[in-house]
Order: structure tokens, then sequence, then C-alpha cells
């Protein structure tokens, strides 16, 4: 019988820290004063204690950052900001041909959502990084002067390939999880690196069958993922484009290792997975899926223990069913608001706009 995802155990860590454990003042206390050296802003991920990892994939690092965000919200009920990508440029001062959302993310502790943001296009593109309260109210936070710690990360993809050296994070019993490309043979990396930081490393190679492309691939980058946690062994789910949904066992992310992830579905070429969380309805888990072209995508984990492997091309779909979510079209990024609802940003004729959505 499958346990309940690690992201309840999360969910109960991080409740726990913000009431004042000595584990999240130690946390805490490993960040220093000063103003990172932020190069791009990327992927995010929260940890305990509103503590904002920010993954800079043009710097090839991962910065921790104390938000202070730790009060949890007075308010409650739907949230919709229209035309957030506009509100934004205009406080900005630029327009919204002009920036770029890479990631959204909901801190526990708060229910506060943050996006990370380029202001501008290219290599170039100055990094920014807002947030929005369960009211709606926009600010940005200001990357200067706050608590913060750098880890480097060592063999990142260098040249046309940069700004994939990072590509998705995730927090998890005091480990950051980290994918992208790197400058090695096998070009797909996962990594596992301990916080408070202490050392990086060159991560795990990741190997997979490409069903639909027919193959082994080591040059394609997880593009999102979720830790999950099947018969008491964690495991990365991650996506790749046109789109094998993949199991990665934990235990086997050591660096240098190369590893063969176990792909557990394939769920229909030609479109790219945008983000994912996992959510439990009626005692079952799922994965919400984000893609470029599909809609969202709800997948069900029931015998995911069981299920065998694909090793053979695949014309279309083939493992682990799913439904796609009728009347929900445009969402590029979404995150867990709590257990009722998610917190996501679709794109319609307006721009963008940030809203509350009941998980189906």
């Amino acid at each position: 019988m499958l346990q309940r995802n690690r992201f309840a155990v999360a969910a109960l860590t991080v409740a726990v820290l913000v009431a004042g454990s000595v584990q999240g003042a130690d946390l805490t206390s490993s960040l220093k004063k000063g103003t990172p050296d932020v190069k791009s802003a990327g992927p995010l991920a929260f940890g305990p204690e509103g503590i904002l990892f920010l993954g800079d994939p043009q710097g090839a690092a991962i910065f921790a950052i104390d938000t202070g965000d730790r009060t949890a919200s007075a308010a409650s009920g739907p949230l919709k900001v229209e035309g957030i990508d506009g509100k934004i440029a205009s406080m900005l001062g630029t327009t919204e041909k002009e920036i770029l959302v890479n990631d959204l993310a909901v801190n526990p502790a708060s229910g506060n959502a943050y996006l990370s943001l380029s202001r501008g296009r290219g290599p170039d593109a100055a990094p920014v990084v807002m947030k929005v309260n369960r009211e709606g109210k926009i600010d940005e936070f200001a990357l200067k002067d706050v608590n913060f710690a750098k880890a480097e990360l060592p063999k990142a993809a260098e040249g046309g390939k940069r700004r994939e050296s990072i590509t998705h994070l995730a927090y998890l019993d005091g480990r950051i999880y980290i994918s992208g490309l790197s400058n090695e043979d096998f070009n797909s990396r996962l990594r596992s690196i301990p916080f408070p930081f202490a050392e990086t490393n060159e991560g795990a190679g990741v190997q997979i069958f490409h069903g639909s492309h027919g193959k082994l691939e080591t040059n394609s980058p997880v593009r999102t993922f979720v830790p999950y946690t099947i018969n008491n062994e964690s495991y990365i789910l991650a996506a790749y484009t046109c789109t094998p949904l993949v199991k990665i066992p934990v235990s086997e992310l050591q660096p240098g290792a190369r590893v063969k992830g176990t792909t557990i579905a394939e769920l229909g070429n030609r479109n790219r997975p945008l983000d994912m969380i996992v959510y439990q309805k009626d005692g079952k888990d799922y994965i919400l899926m984000a893609n470029s072209s599909r809609g969202l995508m709800k997948v069900s984990t029931e015998n995911i223990d069981k299920i065998e492997g694909i090793t053979k091309p695949v014309k279309d779909k083939a493992g682990l069913p799913y439904e796609t979510i009728a009347g929900v079209k445009g969402v590029e990024q979404l995150d867990k608001l709590d257990k009722d609802n998610a917190l996501v940003l679709v794109r319609n004729e307006n721009g963008l706009t940030l809203q509350t959505m009941a998980l189906p």
C-alpha cells in the first residue's frame, strides 16, 4: 500500500518549524546578511521558516534567502489578480512584453506567492522576485540587504545550454533537489545537496527510455519534478518534454553516479511539461501537471509501485492513466496552496492571471 506523499510530511514539518523549533533557528542562523550576486531568477522552492530557494541558471548557483515571511495570512477564500504581468511591468517601469515570469512558488508558512521574473530578454535580463499576498497586493521582494547563502553548482552546462543548468528545485528533509543540464557526457543531471549549504556536487547523470522517441536518452533535462514516497522509499517523479514521466530512486542520486530512471507513463507527444504538484483527493494521490499544449493533466498514482517500466517505442500514450481537466487552459505555473486548492498562473487574452483553483 502506498504511503502518503512526502508533501504532507513536509507541510507538518514546516508548521512545527514555524512554531519555533530549534532546527528552524539553526537554518536561518546559517544565512548571512548581504546582497546576493544573482544573475538570473529561475526556479523557486520554499523550505522551512520562510526560506526561499532561488535557482540562478546563468550563474549556475542556488541561493537560500530568508524572506522573513513567517506569519500565516488572515485572509482566505479565492484570489484573482487579472493582468498581473501588466501590473508588474508598470511597477518595474517597463511593458509586459519585456518581462518573463519564470516560476511561481507558495510560501507554506504564510500562504503568500512569489514569482521569479526576467526583466528584459536574453542572458542579460535583470533578475526580479515579486511577492503577492493573499489579498492580491503585489510588491517587489528586493534582492539586496537580505540574509542569504549561496551554493555554486560545479560542471554546469555552458554556452547556449546555460539557461537549462537549473530547470527545477524542490526542498525535502534537509536537502535541495536540483534538475538541469551539466557539461558531462550524461548531460541530464539530478543533484541532491544538504541545507544549510555545506558542499555541492556534480550530481548523478540520468538516463531514461523515451517511448515517443523510441530510444534511451541522456541529454534531455528534467523539466519539472516532485518528490514522492513509494513503499517507504523516496523517489523523484520527473517529467520530460513530450512527455515521459519517470520515477528515480533518491538513494541512487550519488555524486558521479549514472542512474537509469523507470519510465512509468508516456502522456502524449508534442508538448512540454511546465509544472507539477502532488495532492490527495478522496484518500488517493494524484499528480497535476501543466503543459504547453494539452491542458491540465490529472495523473493517478494508483499502482505506481507495480507498473512495469516502458522499454519499447510508444506511438502516443502508455503507462499510468490520466485525464485532462475540461475547461482549464493556459496554465503556465502552479503550486499547492492548501489541501483543497492550488494557485495557478493562467495566460489568456488579457495576459496573465494569478488565481486560486480547486484541486480536481
